[in-house]
C-alpha cells in the first residue's frame, strides 16, 4: 500500500454513500477516479462500501477530483444557505465576454445562473467536462451545436444535454442573448472546460 493510501489516525465520519454517489455524479469510473486521486480501484472500491475510511489528503483530493467540498464528501449539512436569493444580492461578475448572476446558492450539486453572451464573444470555443448542463432562452437567439449537430434557439427553447458531448454557445443576435443556465460541474479550473477555439461558423 502506497503512502497516499494509509489509514488516518482517528475515525472520520463515514463517507461511503457520499463517495460513490459524487464519484457518479463526476461520471467518473472507479478506474479513471483512483487513477487520479493516486490510489488503487481497489482501495477506492473499500473507501465506497465503508471497509476503510479516508485520511484527510486522501478527502482533499477527492474533493478536487469530482468538483465538490470536504464537507460534503463528509455529508454535512450546511444550514446558512438561504433558499430564496434575492435580485438585489446577485452581484454580477465578467468573464471572458460574458456577464454573469448566481441563480443559486454555492456549494449545492447544481450552479444556476442567469447569462448573458454577447454577440461573437467565446463562440469559437468548445468545451468538453463531466456532469450535465441545462440552458433556458430568455431574450435573443442562440446558436447551440452539440457535437457535429447545429441547433438554432429562440426565446422559450431550451436545451438539456450531458456536457461531455462536445458544445459551443454563440449569440446570433448583435444584442447578444440572456440565458438561465443550469450545470453540475463544481469548482472547476477554466481550462478544463475548454477544447478550445476552432475555426468556422458555429451553425
Amino acid at each position: 500500500m502506497s503512502s497516499s493510501e494509509t489509514e488516518p489516525a482517528g475515525a472520520l465520519p463515514a463517507v461511503a454513500p457520499q463517495l460513490r454517489a459524487l464519484r457518479r455524479r463526476a461520471s467518473l469510473t472507479l478506474e479513471a477516479a483512483a487513477r487520479d486521486a493516486g490510489l488503487s480501484p481497489a482501495h477506492l472500491s473499500r473507501l465506497e462500501t465503508g471497509q476503510r475510511q479516508p485520511s484527510l489528503p486522501m478527502l482533499l483530493s477527492l474533493a478536487r477530483i469530482y468538483g465538490t467540498t470536504v464537507s460534503e464528501l463528509l455529508g454535512e449539512a450546511v444550514t446558512d444557505r438561504d433558499a430564496v436569493i434575492r435580485a438585489a444580492d446577485m452581484e454580477p461578475t465578467a468573464a471572458g465576454g460574458w456577464t454573469y448572476w448566481p441563480a443559486g446558492a454555492p456549494g449545492r450539486g447544481m450552479q444556476a445562473l442567469r447569462v448573458h453572451v454577447p454577440h461573437g464573444s467565446q463562440g469559437d470555443i468548445v468545451r468538453v467536462h463531466p456532469g450535465e448542463e441545462w440552458l433556458y432562452v430568455l431574450k435573443g437567439r442562440l446558436r447551440l451545436r452539440l457535437g457535429d449537430t447545429p441547433h438554432r434557439l429562440a426565446p422559450g427553447d431550451s436545451a438539456h444535454y450531458d456536457s461531455l458531448t462536445p458544445h459551443r454557445i454563440d449569440a446570433s443576435d448583435p444584442d447578444g442573448v440572456e440565458l438561465l443556465f443550469v450545470h453540475t460541474l463544481l469548482q472547476s479550473p477554466t481550462a478544463a472546460l475548454c477544447l478550445g477555439p476552432i475555426h468556422g461558423d458555429a451553425t
